[in-house]
């Protein structure tokens, strides 16, 4: 279905190698706007191998206006033993300030719903901060539901290796 040409020239695609520095300049983009501008690690080498290597952990479409990339979903398999099958959990989805209100959030999310139906999978979800009204807003218009009953957990740092150290 890709690389796909939206109504202003940009072009949606799958990220490529040589796209990392891009990338990674969205990340630090969706964390300042998530107001953690100093919480990212990750570089354009992990990245490399993340997205790239002989066996890639996590997936990535990109918009891409100008020579320059303006947008990403950072995307990886779930698995719902209910279903039976897998799933796509959106990591994180940025498309610079400049340039929004071109579709391009709403083209990315069409790109990964895409990569669903043609693969047979039942879910598409994500998680969205709690303050974040425009992003929430615009998840109802496209039709996502929350999952009120349900709480992300997360394990990091000294009480993550304290937990492995259990065994």
């Amino acid at each position: 279905m890709l690389p796909k040409t939206l109504p202003d020239g940009a072009i949606l695609r799958e990220a490529r190698s040589g796209d990392e520095a891009g990338v990674l300049a969205c990340i630090r983009g969706l964390a300042e706007y998530e107001r953690e501008p100093d919480a990212v690690e990750n570089t354009v080498e992990a990245l490399t191998r993340t997205l790239f290597g002989e066996t890639p952990h996590a997936f990535a479409h990109v918009v891409e206006r100008d020579g320059e990339i303006v947008g990403i979903a950072i995307w990886f398999l779930t698995y719902s033993t209910w279903t039976g099958t897998h799933g796509i959990w959106l990591e994180d989805l940025f498309v610079d300030d400049a340039q929004r209100g071109r579709g391009y959030g709403k083209a990315l999310m069409a790109a990964l719903a895409a990569v669903c139906v043609e693969r047979g999978y039942a879910r598409f979800e994500w998680s969205v901060l709690d303050w974040n009204e425009p992003s929430i807003a615009f998840y109802r218009s496209i039709g996502a539901v929350p999952m009120d009953e349900w709480t992300t957990q997360r394990l990091t740092g000294t009480h993550l290796e304290a937990l492995a150290r259990v065994l």
